[in-house]
């Protein structure tokens, strides 16, 4: 049995068109699909799928990023192999393509969990991961238009993917280019273990919103805690993103368990999303509940 649910971000706002979109994280699910038909890892496809959806654009995450308020573009990304509860970090990362293939390199090949800034940027060149030439180019600066929050508050996007592999192995990764307008050195939910991806081995769990009310709540880790005491994962995620609302943020989260339920509970306008199911059913959506 294998199953798979991965977002775009929950920054979706209404009377924008996503049709791109949708058609990408279509066609990101089923070549994730042949994978895990192949027997790929939970892991290995995790991190597939999330570098494609950073290498996209139409995100805010890897080449969809914007700079932040001192003109640098700093990424974030964590993954998490709930086979040992393995995970793997960047946070403030400059210069690189791809920040979740830099997260896979710190868990494979550090005794650490995250690294960040410069120490991040020189791990991943001794690592010869691809490096971005010029800024202005590469990036796409995605989901401008769905920066109309109130004044005052944090404007989003991020991407992730939650798998569950014919192992029965579960694992989460997550990647983003921060809210809009950040401060530089600002860093998120998203590289952090437990606040924006979690997994162990009954959940998998990938966060995306305003990531400082995420960490407040430790909101994946909860997740996982809250099914581990009893609770559906259907339960466990609405209880957190309504923790999340009650304390004034906005955002969402994807969750999916060794049964291959998934859930993708979110507080916002709407949430970009796409499914396989273990019975090799797809479904995207982005608004509907």
């Amino acid at each position: 049995m294998t199953a798979l649910i991965l977002h775009g971000g929950a920054g979706a706002r209404r009377g924008r068109d996503y049709s791109a979109e949708i058609a990408h994280m279509r066609e990101v699910v089923e070549a994730m699909k042949a994978r895990l038909g192949a027997g790929a890892s939970a892991l290995d496809v995790a991190v597939e799928a999330t570098v494609r959806l950073e290498d996209s654009g139409l995100y805010v995450a890897g080449r969809g990023a914007s700079p932040n308020l001192a003109g640098a573009w700093e990424l974030d990304a964590s993954l998490m192999d709930g086979d040992g509860r393995r995970p793997g970090a960047v946070a403030a990362l400059q210069g690189f393509r791809n920040p979740i293939r830099a997260a896979r390199a710190v868990l494979d090949h550090t005794p650490h969990v995250m690294l960040v800034g410069a120490g991040a940027a020189a791990f991943c060149a001794e690592q010869e991961l691809e490096r971005i030439g010029d800024p202005g180019a590469w990036f796409t600066r995605a989901g401008q238009g769905e920066d109309n929050h109130p004044p005052g508050t944090l404007g989003h996007g991020t991407v992730g993917c939650c798998v569950l592999d014919r192992d029965g192995r579960l694992a989460a990764a997550t990647s983003t280019a921060g809210v809009f307008g950040k401060m530089p050195g600002r860093v998120g939910d998203t590289p952090i273990p437990g606040a924006g991806s979690w997994a162990d081995g009954r959940v998998a769990v990938s966060a995306t919103g305003q990531g400082e009310y995420f960490i407040r709540v430790a909101a994946c880790a909860q997740v996982g805690w809250r099914v581990g005491a009893g609770q559906s994962l259907s339960e466990a995620a609405r209880a957190v993103i309504d923790e999340i609302g009650g304390l004034g943020g906005d955002g969402g989260l994807i969750a999916l368990d060794r049964d291959g339920t998934i859930a993708a509970p979110f507080n916002s306008q709407g949430m970009k999303r796409a499914w396989l199911t273990p019975a090799g059913e797809i479904g995207v959506e982005v608004f509907g509940r």
